[in-house]
């Protein structure tokens, strides 16, 4: 606990995961450090969120969650409090009692408040602390032992509660100080208050307003402290919920508090934005407040932090903002520090306060710059221009409060993309520094300059990952920052100066604290050096220009170690001195000396030789450093540099003299000594002197300068050398010279005389040699030197022999003699063989021609007529040089001019090829000056190379194609001479892959599409494919592939749809894959990794696995996934088509995965090897594991033997399948028995022989017993035997049954399966249209206002929403008043929630008036939806508590009480921008396609029965004939009239006609806004003037006996193809049947409605005998039901499933898919239901299984599915209905968690679905498991989408209504509802029952207590 440095191992930690980080992003590249000086402890109560340090002590206080800490200066714990957890509730007032709070909880004390108190007189200070619990009451604890408690009250009342009751409502204070006018005798004279803003809270008292005072001192009763006293101020506001203010900071400035808050903008746009505002601290009425926007450019408008500090000696606000994310109140990352100087916000505040106080708020210019904020009745007037110089804290005649309308604006000093949370600031030497930290537990330091710029210099992880708490608070000494993060406070040093050891690492840190104290020799701030006031003591890190003291020069800069001398340093800004001050010289680590100072020279006595260190082996000098010191503190050094002449001449031994000389260093040479000295004599006098002394220098030393015979000297000849010398008079004694000459390391002497010549120079001539070297080369270097008795006389450094040979290399004739002449090299003819000599070596006749020209190869030996290819010749004489070949050289009697480039003497003539007017064959002759022409024994041919075809003919723009172009003759000239073309684009041809006949090439890419022709050039020769193009199309495009999984043993067959998928050639999947051990490297690399860029890179580590893809279409190709090992990771997955590379998750933003091969468990699991034992006639059950995961039923093929085993059933861990009746035979000789074979894509696995069994099921007992049992024994064991086996023959029975239905449905399924497929092909057809219909506008949704009114108030005709408050004018002002203060009260939690319960609790309150009041309630509260969710789930918390005590699985299950439908509603709000973007599409396909299969076949217009349908009891059973009749139907296009040909049924009414034709002619229509078929009349036309109007009622009826037949096409005989119009509906047309039109339904007809006592009828008559009595109708019905289905009706029923079950399944997996995020609204309620079972203890899964489909799929979406009119604007018939009424059936069934069996009594519909439930049951598991594994904590994300919701169609809500229809229902139950509100104690706290009289009172005049 106690607070320590960081360990290095720690600290080696905090390194290694900074490096881990990825970078930040900051204004300036500064690198991220730890500082190990940092201390730091660890406390409890995450998050911690307040700290104050006391400025007189230096403590520190701490706050957090349930603990408080007392620390010292330095970090240890003095005094640890626990505030929490305790028993509380926020809608409950304290003090809290459990039986009269059942929703008490122990609950966490956030602390809210920490403030310091200071103490007066006698009085000691004290700490302030509040918290979240008992509604935000404080107490008083002592500073000197916080656990010591000075104030706590046990009984607060409301007017003590302070802090908001919320964790996450920002609550902020300031402690003032004031007179005390009233009081004045018993307080001193002073009053203490607290300035309190808070935000708004849902729960608790809802009447607290934003910014309150509350009194500390004096406190005498009946006074309280903390208490809102009516005297106090407060801010008056007329919508709390609205005025939300975030508040961030209180300070005290001068005479004034400010309020640092964000808030929704009331008064403009709505957008969130940052306000100052201000209050005179004397003003007990708040007169004085006025508030300001802040504007921070750049879009940062939400505050986060704030701190009051100086800048350029001014006072300043530094606050940190952020950009919100859209317009919600939530920050997103984007944040800034901006600076506002608090004389610019007095002046802002002050002209607000002017305009609205003498102006009317206007400006001069006519704008509005002021007005009155917070909804309050007041308004800016005209007083006179002195008001605010005599009220400039306001009065009671005053405007207030005042808002400026004109926002103070600041450019960010300082930008980040990490949020920044936390600010405060420092002033050092008169500069401004901001400390900045961020949410990722950083901390940056920020230089605000004199023009608001920002300089960030430094950042420092302080806690990683852990945001910095906005109390960031500097130490009393301004030395250390304190950082609070969430569970640790760490003290940081502000600067790091005193770990700068240097000058140059103290100028390099730029740290503005930190500077070159350059006496005292240390980095430190400026005020501890003590000289900071003269220049040049203290250079200021942060100034760039400033440098260190440094030597500038040193006069000597080098001198001889062997001599001591004055040394003069010039020394650059040294700072002054006092005269009794001196400096001192250190040469090394030598001893100091004494210095002498002029201006800025300084002369020091260099060292004395002997005392120097030695030089290093190979040198000829050292540096020593030369420092100045003051008082043993080094100020500047300089280098000097100490030589050695001896070492000189040393390290030069070939030319000591020159070296010596010619040296950077003083040196001269003594000949005769052979000595190399810094001296000027010379111990046997003679001297040469340093070139740089002015003198010969070099020119005068004794050297062999030059050899006088030749430089070229053969092999094997004796050899004379001749050397030529000078200036060698200097020596006069008698030695002998000697030449030396090295070769390869060996020196040969040879004995020399001397001549001397006039010009002194000497002649040296060396004795005879033959010379040798053993490497073959033409030539050798060797060196060459004289040496005088032991001295070696100098020689020039380039002086060599030039050793040769002229065999080497010189392989023949022309290479000899191509040798330089010079070297006398000569072609020798002999035996054994000729060869190259010197020409003194040769014992015959030199020859003086060379042979003729041999050519050995020609490459290559084709050529195009029209030349231009290369032809190389090799061999050999083929001349001595280029020009020996110019003009000979012909290829097949053509002349071939040489390239120079391509010639090497002798062995290589590369010529170009000269075009040739026919094909023609020869030879290559090569002509060298006279000798006859070489000739080649190859033939060159010319030839016309033909193109002829080319595969394929097309392909994409990005290019890949591999083009195989055929001809003849293609090998013409070198394979890399060809070169081929598409267009203008190259193709890259294939080397290996070009033959006589044919040529493959890969195209490139092209810019544009359509045809080009192809292209080779042959050389010069360019060829095109005759009459055929190659065309480039638009490059293939995927918009779908699925499915996106398969299993790691590939094989899986994906569909590929697309356009232009034919153009490929080689279309591949490809799997990108890595191994295992590579991941675990990457893991180990991850520094490496973090810091590379994140995108797909093939790097070596990385390997793929493809197979190749068959194109099916231009718009479809299927692949088979590869196999991918186990052992590896799948890193993607793409499609490349040819040079178009597609990933996967591209084409439909979802990722392709890899699951575990599925498993299978041999059919004999006890005993594998034995065969398994099958009945014919049953099916084989195969168990296993995630057999369903990657794959389908319809993939898998089973095999028994030679014959197919046909899969009937395959679930996740069983597949069933139905083999032949006979045994099959084996297909493997091993066995004759056949064995059961599952392939699945590449997987293949044997499950083991299959034996056929013959005998029953039952063996039957044994005979051995039954015999050996004694009498008695006998009958019992008989007995129980009976039992027994009568019990397995049941069961077995019933699983027989089971199975047995299964088999027969998939039989009548696979029996109806090519009529399924047939209908399926043309619904296919006809949605393929409506698809591009619904992709763009076509999609009929409703808009939110309808859609609410449908869901909110079903079957209602005129809905609130529509409607408007119908009052009396006069009324109207009062009544709308009374009902904006009802929705004032309904904003009350405890009201609102006592109203509910008290509505329910009346008799009278029937089950239709709850859903009403619901729905009201909702409409009300549409504008504050968070709210709305949280009295939502309060009342459905009591809820559950009711239903635990009985029977929990029954709650939710029907919607009975209020906030049951208060559920239904939110989850439609909620969940319509999911039905609008996902679910809507797929639904609407749904419907489309039921009612395209429906209207298909004939419909009875009066009973609604269909003879396409799913529901059994909607079945038209009798067989009608019926065909098909396309009319001709004339509709009005403007002008003109265009024919429209509409398909209909000849057994179809009039009206069913009608319907049809609107259908198609409105096909892309809404509903609503289409003509009623009742407003149109039918017209058949035929010929010119023939018109007969159609209807289905009229003269031409037919009746028999009391039943009316309606007419039908049929009746009135209207042929195939008749042309027909609809036309307005005359006012005599006689009506159809009648149709009831609500909410887009359509009902036909009832069966006992009347005409003239006759019954309608249209295919059926509803009840054959009209005179059976209505009670004995139901039971012949039911009668009717119960007999078994004959097989032609459910094959009926089973074709419209099969037809429908794609729009089926696309509906359930929209509305049950977790691959895209589940609603937000869906995981937080989900979220709460798990919390609630939870809390109450309820571990049985079923149970919250059950809460969640009651809540979600039972609640909202059956309802939706049901009734798509709700979402969508159609019309559903009633035998549409019945249709959707089996699919909704079918869904409630898979999300129960029943089993779902089936049995031959099973109701029909269940039937059909019995399949495919299992599968929708797994869709609903996974949905639900899903949302449960996935983070929760949706919490804030939930309340920003309320916030969006609320702002978005709170519009569309007429709440005036609403609250009017609910007032009704409060007069109703008005005194109930007030007894209520009076018996609760809370209630009268907050007066509501007094609050609702006065509702009453403005409404309807009713007369009350008031």
């Amino acid at each position: 606990m106690l607070a320590s440095s960081v360990s290095p191992s720690l600290l080696f930690l905090l390194l290694l995961f900074l490096l881990l980080l990825p970078p930040p992003s900051h204004s300036a590249d500064v690198i991220v450090t730890t500082d190990p000086v940092v201390q730091r402890v660890e406390l409890q109560g995450a998050p911690l969120s307040h700290l104050v340090v006391d400025p007189g002590t230096g403590l520190l206080y701490v706050g957090g969650v349930d603990h408080l800490y007392q620390l010292t200066s330095d970090l240890e714990v003095m005094s640890h409090v626990r505030t929490g957890p305790q028993l509380d509730s926020p809608d409950c007032l304290p003090p809290i009692v459990l039986q009269d709070c059942p929703s008490a909880t122990p609950t966490h004390n956030h602390n809210k408040l920490l403030l310091m108190e200071e103490g007066q007189g006698a009085e000691p200070g004290s700490l302030i602390v509040c918290g979240s619990l008992y509604q935000g009451i404080c107490d008083k604890r002592s500073l000197t032992n916080i656990s010591q408690l000075i104030y706590q009250t046990s009984n607060p009342v409301d007017t003590q509660y302070v802090a908001a009751n919320d964790p996450r409502v920002s609550t902020v204070a300031l402690v003032i100080t004031t007179e005390n006018k009233q009081e004045g005798a018993m307080s001193g004279g002073f009053m203490r208050l607290m300035l309190v803003g808070r935000g708004y809270t849902s729960k608790g008292p809802g009447d607290i307003p934003p910014i309150t005072t509350r009194r500390l001192f004096p406190v005498v009763p009946p006074r309280r402290a903390f208490s809102q006293e009516e005297e106090l101020g407060k801010l008056v506001v007329g919508s709390y919920s609205e005025y939300n203010n975030h508040f961030v900071k209180a300070i005290a400035y001068g005479n004034h508090a400010y309020f640092l808050f964000s808030r929704r903008d009331m008064w403009h746009k709505k957008e969130y934005r940052t306000y100052a505002s201000r209050l005179c601290i004397s003003d007990r009425s708040f007169y004085s407040y006025v508030e300001v926007p802040l504007l921070c450019r750049g879009g940062y408008n939400l505050a986060q932090a704030a701190s009051l500090g100086n800048h350029s000696g001014e006072p300043a606000l530094f606050v940190i903002m952020a950009a919100g994310q859209a317009s919600t109140p939530v920050a997103t990352g984007r944040s800034a520090l901006c600076v506002y100087g608090m004389a610019d916000l007095d002046a802002m505040l002050r002209r607000a306060q002017e305009v609205c106080y003498t102006e009317g708020g206007r400006g001069s210019s006519g704008t509005d710059e002021a007005y009155i904020e917070y909804a309050v009745s007041s308004k800016c007037l005209k007083l006179p221009k002195t008001s605010l110089l005599e009220y400039p804290c306001g009065g009671e005649h005053t405007p207030n409060p005042i808002a400026s309308a004109v926002p103070l604006q600041a450019t960010p000093t300082f930008t980040s993309t990490t949020q920044l949370t936390a600010v405060t600031t420092a002033t050092e030497a008169g500069h401004t520094i901001a400390f900045l930290g961020d949410r990722e537990g950083q901390l940056h330091k920020v230089l605000v300059s004199s023009d608001w710029s920002g300089d960030l210099y430094g950042s420092l992880l302080v806690d990683s990952e852990r945001g910095i708490s906005a109390d960031l608070l500097l130490d009393n000494q301004q030395q250390h920052v304190y950082v609070l993060t969430s569970s640790n406070l760490s003290k940081v040093p502000v600067s790091s100066c005193e770990r700068q050891t240097d000058c140059q690492s103290c100028l390099a840190v730029r740290d503005p604290y930190c500077g070159w104290c350059v006496l005292e020799g240390r980095c430190s701030r400026k005020h501890l050096c003590q000289r900071h006031t003269q220049p040049n003591h203290w250079l200021w890190s942060f100034e760039p220009t400033n440098q260190c003291v440094t030597v500038q020069s040193l006069q000597p800069a080098n001198q001889s170690k062997d001599e001591q001398t004055r040394v003069t340093l010039s020394v650059l800004q040294l700072p002054a001195l006092s005269k009794s001050e001196s400096l001192s010289c250190v040469f090394g680590h030598l001893p100091p000396q004494l210095a002498v100072v002029t201006g800025t020279s300084i002369t020091c006595q260099s060292p004395a030789p002997e005392l120097l260190p030695p030089m290093l082996t190979g040198s000829d000098h050292m540096v020593l450093p030369v420092s100045l010191v003051f008082d043993h503190v080094t100020i500047t050094t300089g280098n000097m540099t100490f030589y050695n002449c001896g070492a000189v001449s040393r390290l030069n031994q070939s030319s000591q003299c020159l070296a010596c000389v010619s040296s950077v260093w003083r040196c001269n040479w003594c000949p005769l000594d052979q000595l190399c000295t810094h001296n000027h004599s010379c111990p046997n006098q003679h001297i040469i002197l340093n070139q740089r002394q002015e003198s010969p220098g070099p020119l005068s030393c004794p050297l062999v300068f030059a050899l006088q015979s030749s430089a070229l000297v053969p092999l094997g000849l004796r050899t004379t050398v001749v050397l030529q010398g000078r200036n060698l008079d200097v020596y006069t004694d008698e030695a002998q010279y000697v030449c030396v000459v090295e070769i390869e390391g060996i020196q040969f002497n040879l004995t020399a005389s001397v001549e001397k010549t006039d010009d002194n120079t000497h002649t040296f001539t060396c004795s005879p040699h033959q010379f040798q070297y053993a490497v073959s080369q033409l030539q050798y270097l060797a060196p060459v030197y004289l040496r005088r008795g032991e001295r070696r006389i100098d020689a020039s450094p380039d002086l060599r022999l030039h050793l040769y040979d002229c065999s080497a290399g010189q392989s023949d004739c022309s290479q000899c003699r191509a040798v330089p002449e010079e070297y006398g090299c000569v072609w020798c003819p002999g035996s054994p063989a000729h060869n190259c000599v010197y020409n003194q070596s040769c014992t015959s006749i030199p020859a003086d021609t060379c042979p003729p020209p041999e050519i050995t190869h020609v490459r290559p030996v084709s050529g195009p007529l029209e030349g231009g290819v290369l032809v190389t010749i090799t061999g050999s004489n083929l001349g001595m040089s280029y020009a020996d070949v110019v003009g000979g050289v012909t290829v097949a009697g053509v002349q071939c001019p040489p390239v120079p480039e391509g010639y090497l003497i002798s062995t290589r003539v590369v010529c170009e090829l000269q075009p040739s007017g026919r094909p023609t064959a020869g030879h290559v002759l090569v002509n060298v000056g006279m000798t006859p022409p070489g000739r080649s024994a190859q033939t060159f041919t010319y030839q016309d190379p033909q193109l002829l075809d080319l595969v394929p003919d097309k392909g994409p723009l990005s290019g890949g194609t591999q083009l195989t172009i055929l001809g003849r003759q293609l090998l013409t000239g070198q394979k890399s001479d060809l070169r081929a073309f598409v267009g203008s684009q190259p193709c890259y041809i294939g080397v290996e892959e070009v033959n006589d006949t044919q040529l493959v090439c890969q195209t490139g890419s092209s810019n544009r599409t359509g045809e080009v022709l192809v292209r080779v050039l042959f050389g010069k020769a360019e060829k095109t494919v005759p009459n055929m193009t190659f065309r480039y199309h638009d490059d293939p495009v995927i918009t779908e592939a699925a499915p996106a999984e398969s299993f790691y043993a590939g094989g899986r067959i994906i569909m590929v749809t697309g356009e232009n998928l034919d153009v490929v050639q080689q279309p591949i999947i490809a799997v990108w894959v890595e191994p295992l051990e590579v991941q675990r490297v990457k893991r180990r690399r991850r520094l490496a990794l973090l810091t590379a860029k994140q995108q797909l890179v093939f790097n070596s580590t990385m390997t793929t696995v493809s197979e190749r893809c068959s194109v099916l279409s231009s718009s479809q190709m299927t692949c088979l996934t590869p196999k991918v090992a186990p052992e590896v990771r799948v890193k993607g997955v793409w499609f490349q088509l040819d040079n178009v590379r597609v990933h996967f998750e591209s084409i439909k933003g979802q990722s392709f995965s890899y699951y575990p091969n599925p498993q299978f468990f041999p059919l004999n699991r006890d005993a594998p090897d034995a065969p398994y034992r099958f009945k014919p006639g049953g099916v084989i059950a195969v168990e296993g594991q995630d057999l369903t995961t990657a794959i389908s039923r319809q993939e898998v093929t089973a095999w028994l033997g030679d014959q197919e085993c046909e899969v009937k059933t395959l679930d996740n861990t069983h597949l069933y399948c139905e083999p032949p009746e006979i045994q099959p035979m084996s297909v493997d000789d091993s066995s004759e028995l056949p064995s059961l074979k599952v392939f699945m894509g590449n997987l293949q696995v044997d499950l083991g022989l299959v034996q056929y069994d013959s005998d029953s099921l039952l063996s039957p007992v044994p005979l051995a017993a039954q015999i050996g049992l004694g009498a008695g024994a006998a009958v019992i064991i008989l007995s129980v035997l009976v039992v027994i086996l009568m019990y397995r023959r049941k069961s077995k029975q019933a699983l027989r049954d089971y199975k047995k239905v299964l088999l027969q449905l998939e039989t009548l399924e696979i029996n109806v399966g090519d009529q399924c497929r047939k209908e399926f092909t043309d619904l296919m057809t006809e949605m393929m249209d409506l698809s591009s219909d619904v992709g763009g506008p076509g999609l009929p949704l409703l808009d939110y206002r309808t859609y609410a009114e449908r869901v909110f108030f079903p079957g209602q005709q005129v809905a609130p929403l529509s409607r408007q408050l119908d009052l009396p004018e006069s009324r109207r002002q009062t009544v709308e008043q009374g009902l904006q203060q009802l929705n004032n009260l309904l904003n009350n939690r405890l009201f609102l929630t006592r109203f509910i319960h008290t509505l329910e609790a009346q008799q009278g309150f029937s089950q239709r008036d709850r859903g009403y009041v619901a729905s009201l309630l909702t409409m009300a509260l549409h504008d504050k939806l968070e709210y709305f969710t949280e009295v939502m789930k309060t009342l459905l918390q009591d809820l559950v508590q009711q239903y635990v005590a009985k029977n929990p699985k029954l709650m939710l299950r029907r919607t009975e009480t209020v906030v049951e439908k208060m559920l239904t509603n939110w989850m439609s709000i909620c969940l319509y921008s999911f039905l609008k973007e996902v679910a809507g599409e797929p639904l609407y396909m749904l419907y489309r396609a039921i009612k395209y299969q429906v209207d298909k076949g004939p419909v009875d217009a009066v009973t609604g029965k269909a003879k396409r349908t799913l529901n059994d009891s909607h079945l038209l059973r009798e067989d009608v004939d019926y065909c098909a009749v396309t009319l001709t139907v004339l509709v009005k296009n403007g002008v003109e009239v265009q024919p429209c040909p509409v398909k209909v049924l000849d057994t179809d009414t009039i009206t069913q006609v009608k319907d049809k034709i609107l259908d198609q002619v409105y096909r892309g229509a809404p509903f609503s806004q289409r003509p009623a078929a009742d407003s149109l009349d039918l017209e058949w036309r035929s010929g010119q003037a023939g018109h007969l109007t159609l209807s289905d009622d009229d003269v031409t009826a037919v009746v028999q006996g009391r039943w009316k037949r309606l007419n039908t096409l049929q009746h009135y005989k209207v042929p195939d193809g008749a042309t027909v119009a609809l036309i307005p509906r005359s006012q005599t047309s006689g009506l159809g049947v009648n149709q009831v039109f609500q909410t887009g339904e359509k009902t036909p007809m009832l069966e006992g409605e009347e005409e003239e006592g006759l019954r309608l009828w249209h295919l059926v008559k509803s009840s054959e005998d009209p005179e059976i009595p209505k009670h004995r109708k139901s039971s012949m019905r039911e009668r009717e039901r119960a007999k078994a289905i004959p097989e032609i009706y459910l094959t009926r029923l089973l074709s419209m499933k099969g037809t429908l079950q794609k729009f089926v399944d696309d509906v359930f997996v929209a509305i049950l898919s977790t691959k895209r995020p589940p609603p937000i609204a869906v995981r937080f309620f989900f979220d709460f239901l798990d919390d609630m079972a939870e809390k109450h203890g309820i571990d049985d899964p079923e149970t919250v299984h059950i809460w969640k489909t009651n809540s979600l799929p039972l609640r909202f979406w059956v309802n939706i599915l049901k009734n798509p009119q709700f979402v969508l604007d159609v019309q559903v018939s009633d035998s549409i209905d019945a249709v959707l009424s089996v699919i909704a059936q079918t869904f409630i069934d898979s999300c129960t968690t029943s089993e779902h069996k089936v049995g031959r009594d099973s109701p029909v519909n269940k039937l059909l679905y019995a399949r495919e439930i299992p599968r929708y049951k797994q869709l609903v598991e996974r949905y639900y498991s899903d949302i449960h594994a996935a983070a929760s904590g949706c919490y804030q994300e939930m309340n920003s989408t309320l916030t969006e919701l609320s702002g978005s169609f709170a519009s569309e809500m007429n709440n005036l209504v609403a609250l009017h229809e609910l007032y009704k229902y409060i007069n109703k139950y008005y005194d109930q509802i007030i007894m209520s509100l009076e018996e609760d104690s809370s209630g009268q706290k907050m007066q509501l029952a007094y609050r609702l009289q006065q509702v009453a009172a403005l409404v309807e005049n009713k007369v009350t207590d008031l």
